[in-house]
């Protein structure tokens, strides 16, 4: 992967390529384009020897490690984490390996964290993702406390906090004004976590089924065909409304197991980054506030935040699918 300063991408790679096919000699073109002669001519040789292929970015991964601890020790470190549940520092001194080594070790075999373990069997535990865009959708609702106009208690203490709900609504229960509840409803693509988002006065059918044809069109404007979604068992999901809305545009409708939110995971796990880096990011004045900064989180997030399981890339990486990625 190209870090973040580089003067060329692969897309510049062609461009480089395209001037020098069309007759400009190399040292014009690498003075063009901001690059050291030796640059130019390194993927202009790699080019002609390997085609478009040549213009993608290669592993550093040396072709041979001599000092590479030894498979039967590695393999006996990842026994003792599998089946006792060791970390590096004490298993470490058992097999007379540096900490650091251990850790890089289990690094390498994905026992790092034990909450990637099974705990009574010590297996690692098995993380799915779909092939394509579109093949499975997650759908989920997040409730957040509606904010009083001038800030809720948190931010402007509870005196005044307190002067702001009994400003904001008519609405008193037990004499202790009501604010209410705003209910996000988010969609969350499988494989490339592209995701999309409505703040919604409630949960109702009526409104899941709607929020639901617009983030399908939402999916649909960027190429994505939607085959299934994933739901929990909320009321508005086991509606015939919901159910008939995602039959109609030919998608199968799929619950998660009754207490079983692991199932819906991706989905709930975009709703913690929702709360993180969203809604308590920072203090907002009004719900008015906080809705408005949702449609740049969204585009943060789909467009330039980079997410661990895509190698460091944002969403929309495997959505214009570069390079064949999953053709």
């Amino acid at each position: 992967m190209s870090h973040r300063n580089a003067r060329l991408t692969v897309h510049g790679r062609r461009i480089l390529v395209e001037r020098v096919r069309a007759g400009r000699p190399v040292a014009h073109v690498a003075a063009e384009m901001g690059i050291s002669r030796p640059t130019a001519h390194k993927w202009v040789r790699r080019w002609r020897a390997e085609g478009e292929v040549g213009l993608v970015d290669r592993s550093s991964r040396p072709r041979t490690t001599p000092h590479r601890t030894p498979a039967r020790v590695e393999e006996r470190v990842c026994r003792l984490r599998s089946d006792r549940k060791l970390g590096p520092a004490r298993i470490g001194p058992i097999l007379g390996l540096p900490a650091s080594t251990v850790h890089r070790i289990l690094v390498r075999h994905g026992l790092n964290r034990l909450a990637h373990l099974d705990r009574p069997t010590g297996r690692r535990i098995r993380r799915y993702e779909r092939d394509r865009p579109g093949e499975l959708v997650h759908v989920d609702i997040k409730k957040l406390g509606n904010i009083p106009h001038g800030g809720g208690w948190r931010v402007v203490g509870r005196t005044a906090g307190d002067r702001n709900r009994q400003a904001t609504t008519t609405e008193r229960r037990s004499s202790s004004p009501v604010i209410g509840y705003s209910y996000i409803h988010s969609a969350v693509d499988d494989h490339s976590r592209l995701a999309y988002s409505e703040i919604l006065s409630d949960e109702r059918k009526e409104t899941a089924a709607g929020f639901w044809k617009r983030a399908n069109a939402f999916f649909a404007a960027h190429g994505i065909t939607v085959e299934r979604v994933l739901t929990d068992n909320g009321a508005c999901y086991k509606s015939k409304l919901f159910t008939r809305t995602l039959a109609t545009a030919g998608i199968a409708h799929k619950k998660i197991r009754p207490y079983r939110p692991q199932t819906n995971g991706k989905v709930e796990r975009f709703n913690r980054t929702l709360l993180d880096e969203w809604a308590y990011q920072r203090p907002y004045t009004s719900n008015n506030e906080r809705t408005q900064a949702l449609a740049e989180f969204l585009h943060t997030y789909n467009h330039h935040r980079s997410h661990t399981a895509l190698a460091g890339q944002p969403p929309i990486s495997r959505v214009n699918n570069p390079a064949g990625q999953y053709t």
